[in-house]
């Protein structure tokens, strides 16, 4: 059993924390927020000492792992501090906010010898899992082309001041687009372009309320991904091929049970549709990162698949703030 501090009770760490609440492979054993007052009844009741500061944790020799819920700006510090200490630590999305912080974070861990997790739930979708095994057997022939939307305005309420609104995060992509340019990443390679376009048409947050990004990649792919945060839900990616295309469509957000379809088209034939019942991702994430700790399976994200993504997103600030095309270093 690995023993955890979840780090941050925002929204997010709330819901790792109770996510993990039956979890045989990782337990959670401590809390950490600056802001004791408001979380002492939530440690209180799943049983966690509530710590004001990580170096509490840290020294913790009970603490085997940190599981960072912390705002973005955070993290790079964050890691550093945790693998100084030698412990391996699961970092929420984003991981960093520039590519050369990912850098730093990922060659810190590999130093130390910890694992680095990063909170990308989406590769461990039922769905998900079943389109990346079909691509690998070839079923759709060479990938041309990428499309993903992840929407919804269940945050259209926060507030200027909040991490999710700062004007570096065009739309909150950090906080959604990041889970689609990992999937592009993983699925079909490193991105070489970059062009992002951000508007803000109804609410007042500064960094608008949406986001469109047009992506190249090293095989010579082409790649679409889009993010709203004032329209009801919708959860869709596509893949193209040259014998076939596949469509997932999500019902629920991930944090939330529904189901989800596949469906599939390949040349010649009809469209066949499967629906894969709700599993909790989040939990699917941090048990593999678990097993990773224990040494039992190797971890299933790449250090350039973390470092990759992290340098799109970097590229999407930079393309909405100049409204040029940016240019990834291999």
């Amino acid at each position: 059993m690995i023993r955890a501090a979840v780090v941050g009770l925002g929204w997010w760490g709330r819901q790792i924390t109770r996510s993990l609440a039956g979890s045989g492979e990782i337990r959670v054993v401590r809390a950490v927020d600056p802001d004791r007052a408001a979380h002492e009844a939530f440690a209180r009741e799943h049983g966690l000492p509530l710590s004001a500061a990580l170096e509490e944790a840290l020294a913790d020799p009970e603490v085997d792992a940190v599981i960072l819920c912390t705002p973005q700006d955070l993290h790079t510090g964050q890691v550093l501090a945790a693998a100084r200490a030698g412990k391996h630590v699961f970092c929420e999305k984003p991981l960093a906010m520039t590519r050369a912080d990912a850098e730093a974070s990922v060659a810190a861990c590999r130093a130390a010898g910890v694992v680095l997790g990063v909170g990308h739930e989406r590769r461990f979708e039922p769905a998900m899992r079943r389109l990346r095994a079909m691509l690998r057997e070839g079923r759709l022939g060479t990938i041309l082309h990428l499309e993903a939307n992840f929407s919804h305005d269940k945050l259209r309420h926060i507030r200027p001041g909040d991490w999710r609104a700062d004007p570096r995060n065009p739309a909150a992509f950090t906080g959604m687009g990041v889970h689609l340019t990992d999937a592009f990443l993983e699925l079909a390679g490193p991105a070489t372009e970059v062009y992002a376009a951000a508007a803000r048409l109804v609410s007042e947050r500064p960094n608008g309320d949406l986001v469109s990004v047009q992506l190249r990649l090293a095989s010579g792919a082409t790649a679409f991904a889009s993010a709203i945060l004032e329209t009801p839900l919708y959860i869709g990616f596509r893949v193209f091929g040259s014998e076939g295309w596949a469509e997932i469509r999500n019902a629920t957000h991930p944090d939330t049970p529904g189901p989800a379809t596949l469906t599939v088209q390949r040349r010649g034939g009809a469209p066949e549709t499967e629906e894969f019942a709700w599993e909790n991702a989040v939990l699917l994430n941090l048990q593999a990162f678990a097993r990773a700790v224990r040494g039992e399976a190797e971890y299933p994200f790449t250090d350039a698949e973390k470092i990759g993504n992290v340098a799109v997103l970097e590229a999407v600030a930079r393309s909405v703030a100049t409204g040029a095309l940016v240019r990834l270093a291999p």
